[in-house]
């Protein structure tokens, strides 16, 4: 069995090292790229690799891997290295958006100490379609959709609502399922969280952090776009508001 291709939230973690420590290679030898390969061989992502490659995620892949995203700057005038599109892609994002992709990689470190990914299972949404990954990676994508579904919140979030007096209606298109289907579609809406997980960080949800959304707004809330896969209803509503100055052309 072949070593698995490194994943972005693999190589988010390594160069969030390699960023902390100035842009400089990890090295083998050195304790944390040690204590870093221990947690990638962690990571919920490969399944039993970690038990059957000898050398998964060892440190000394870990150090050619962060040669690979330093030869991968624009800047860099040495000889280059054969690190791939997603290397090329991670390097590319941290030059960009540096203090977001550093929180993204916090986020998941802390969601693997206290345990919690761990427990929730893949979700069919949590890969990128198009290709072009965004900060939350996989495992955070993971982590948002779970907790989206978790049925608890959302009956506590509707509660809310009717206590308030609020329709339960899609606050971007304000689509309302019990005015279109009548009883089949009373009492339905979904939520979707106004700030993503390496934003807000894995902290308990309360009920402001909940938006109600129709499928058709929470699908476009999270559909991965230019290297965006989060989207809070405002902005949804002002891409719609800019579409409709600016029609298309045919």
């Amino acid at each position: 069995m072949r070593s698995p291709d490194w994943t972005w939230d693999e190589l988010l973690l390594i160069c969030s090292r390699v960023v902390n420590d100035g842009w400089r290679q990890l090295r083998a030898y050195q304790a944390s790229t040690q204590e870093l390969a221990e947690l990638l061989r962690s990571l919920p992502l490969h399944g039993d690799a970690a038990g059957q490659v000898p050398e998964f995620r060892s440190a000394a892949s870990i150090s050619r891997k962060s040669a690979d995203l330093l030869t991968s700057r624009p800047d860099y005038a040495g000889p280059a290295t054969r690190g791939g599109r997603l290397t090329a892609l991670v390097t590319q994002a941290f030059i960009e958006r540096e203090a977001e992709m550093l929180l993204a990689a916090q986020a998941i470190e802390d969601g693997i100490s206290s345990g919690e990914l761990f427990l929730i299972p893949e979700q069919p949404d949590e890969v990128a379609e198009d290709g072009v990954p965004a900060a939350e990676g996989r495992l955070l994508a993971r982590w948002a959709i779970s907790r989206e579904r978790n049925p608890a919140l959302r009956r506590r979030k509707i509660g809310q609502a009717r206590r308030l007096g609020h329709p339960l209606q899609c606050t971007v298109c304000t689509f309302n399922f019990g005015e279109r289907y009548g009883a089949l579609g009373e009492g339905y809406i979904e939520v979707h969280h106004t700030l993503p997980l390496h934003i807000s960080g894995p902290r308990e949800t309360k009920l402001e952090d909940l938006a109600f959304l129709c499928a058709n707004c929470h699908r476009m809330c999270h559909r991965n776009h230019r290297g965006a896969s989060w989207r809070t209803p405002a902005a949804l509503r002002a891409e719609i508001a800019e579409l409709t100055r600016s029609p298309r052309t045919a």
